[in-house]
């Protein structure tokens, strides 16, 4: 005999056997027992949930001879004639093959005739929402006052195709996805009932990617029993055989990301398709990875939502605590609308290459998020002391008017007033070494940055120096002197500051001081604009109150 595939061979043969569609096979099972049976159903949900072989059972449980607590018993001749496809009073039409107004017809002259056998005649249309509109006003009326020997069942994965005439006249049942646990308990009976051995994770897995549906996840089983004939069924050989990724890959890929290393994603990605990953798959999977991120932020009591082992859990908390909520938000956006152009690409590694890369380089968008995310990665590199490159600044002595970057001039002397003559300090004989006066003192910024300032005087050998820079608020910040006579020292943009050299020779209290002191002003902000007539510019800046003789 040929080899008959899990979800055939399996097709549950009474309502006991239907898994996570008990709201349906109560009131279906109550109908029957009280002779309530109505004369229309609808059956609307997505794929693989049941929705035909509830039909098929109906139809056997409806022209059961002994029928047991509302179930067929499968041992009347009824029951075998229905369950072996030989008889006359069920009748199976695919309406994607037979969606004419002809086939309506057929359908309304076959009514007349009563069954030959059992009680009723019940017409299961497949995929009715495939039926033209003329088909459709074809069957109204027939649908409406069928004979009383006549069961229309009606299954459709697509309920709002069907016009609201048709859907008036039926009892409509939706069939809900079925839960992960219930599929994995099912696949593991029938493992077990198979003799086959396989891992609790894997199967978990397999019901994960069946997405609610049994006869999905019936067939990947299959398809990875077939894979590895004879061995142990591994959570590695599904993931193999299903071309997908494992979560601790999406746990390093994330780390990366927030690196932003561009280069070890890349050869991530590129390790991933060397091994045969699907890339539509691991777009899918990767955009779950981060909900399930941003679920475990959103709550503390997300165990149930999330429906994965402790071990993966405890793994997702500390994934979780690694990434804020706007940049996973921001990550799943990106990965979302991905999975909707790769389904139309040509090339989808080059898609999920950029979308890779906008994850690392928020700059290459200009969303709030982003926007958000590289403000964020500014301040990080200022703690860090990286400084960010701007636009080159201007600088002028408010004295003389004159740019910092040429030689400075000393301010003009103050007015001499009197003042009682200080004793001098007693400087001792074995000191020969005079304090040298302080010449060639200048002060500019550093090229391309905004709050650093370069300090430069003519150095002489053996001479200690003392720098003191003091801002308009009177505080003052003293640096040792460099050697060579090259100081930088950082300032902020705008204020006005003195700057004082002091040369030292000797130690205390031998100790003779020369100073040299010049003021300066960091100018930032400039903007140069055309006049509309195209013979003047307009230069502005943010003055500083007090400052003048800016050129």
């Amino acid at each position: 005999m040929s080899y008959t595939a899990l979800y055939r061979k399996f097709r549950p043969a009474s309502f006991a056997d239907v898994k996570g569609q008990e709201h349906i096979v109560t009131t279906l099972k109550n109908q029957i027992a009280a002779e309530r049976i109505g004369h229309a159903y609808l059956f609307c949900g997505t794929r693989g949930t049941g929705k035909t072989t509830v039909a098929k059972i109906l139809a056997r449980a409806v022209n059961c001879e002994h029928p047991v607590d509302g179930n067929p018993c499968g041992e009347c001749e009824t029951c075998k004639a229905i369950a072996a496809g030989t008889s006359m009073n069920v009748i199976e039409i695919d309406a994607a093959s037979n969606n004419g107004v002809d086939n309506i017809r057929e359908i309304r002259d076959e009514v007349a005739y009563s069954p030959t056998s059992g009680k009723y005649k019940v017409y299961i249309i497949d995929e009715v929402h495939m039926l033209s509109i003329g088909a459709f006003n074809a069957l109204l009326k027939t649908l409406e006052e069928p004979p009383s020997y006549v069961i229309f069942i009606l299954a459709t994965t697509e309920a709002h195709k069907i016009p609201i005439t048709i859907l008036s006249r039926c009892q409509r049942y939706d069939f809900k996805r079925i839960p992960l646990t219930t599929i994995a308990d099912r696949m593991r009976e029938l493992m077990n009932e198979e003799q086959v051995e396989v891992e609790e994770k894997a199967l978990r897995y397999i019901a994960k990617k069946a997405d609610g549906s049994m006869r999905d996840a019936l067939s990947l089983l299959d398809q990875c029993i077939a894979f590895y004939l004879g061995q142990k069924l591994t959570y590695d050989h599904v993931l193999e055989v299903l071309g997908a990724v494992d979560t601790e890959e999406f746990g390093r890929l994330l780390r990366e990301v927030l690196e932003n290393n561009v280069v070890q994603v890349i050869a991530h990605l590129e390790d991933l398709i060397m091994q045969g990953r699907e890339l539509g798959q691991f777009a899918t999977d990767f955009t779950w990875y981060l909900r399930n991120l941003l679920l475990l932020k959103s709550s503390d009591d997300m165990e149930d939502v999330l429906d994965v082992s402790t071990e993966n859990l405890e793994t997702l908390r500390e994934e979780a605590g690694l990434v804020r909520n706007d940049t996973l938000m921001r990550y799943i956006r990106i990965f979302s609308e991905l999975s909707n152009q790769m389904k139309y690409a040509a090339s989808k590694r080059v898609l999920l290459e950029v979308a890779l890369i906008k994850l690392c380089r928020p700059q290459m968008e200009n969303d709030e998020i982003s926007m958000a995310e590289r403000i964020r990665a500014l301040e990080k590199k200022l703690e860090n002391g990286r400084m960010v490159q701007a636009a080159p600044i201007q600088s002028v002595w408010p004295e003389t008017g004159q740019p910092a970057s040429q030689e400075s001039h000393e301010p003009e002397a103050e007015p001499e007033v009197d003042k009682e003559p200080e004793e001098a300090e007693p400087i001792q004989e074995q000191n020969t070494v005079q304090a040298q006066e302080i010449t060639g003192l200048t002060a500019k910024p550093v090229a391309g940055s905004t709050n650093q300032m370069e300090i430069s005087w003519d150095a002489v050998q053996d001479v200690t120096y003392k720098v003191k820079v003091k801002d308009e608020d009177n505080k003052e910040s003293v640096y040792d002197g460099p050697s060579d006579g090259k100081l930088t020292v950082p300032v902020t943009a705008g204020k006005v500051y003195d700057i004082t050299v002091e040369s030292i020779v000797g130690e205390e209290p031998d100790t003779k001081t020369e100073t040299e002191t010049i003021p300066a002003i960091l100018l930032v902000s400039p903007t140069v604009k055309t006049a509309a007539d195209d013979t003047s510019v307009k230069i502005s800046w943010d003055a500083v109150a007090g400052a003048t003789g800016y050129e």
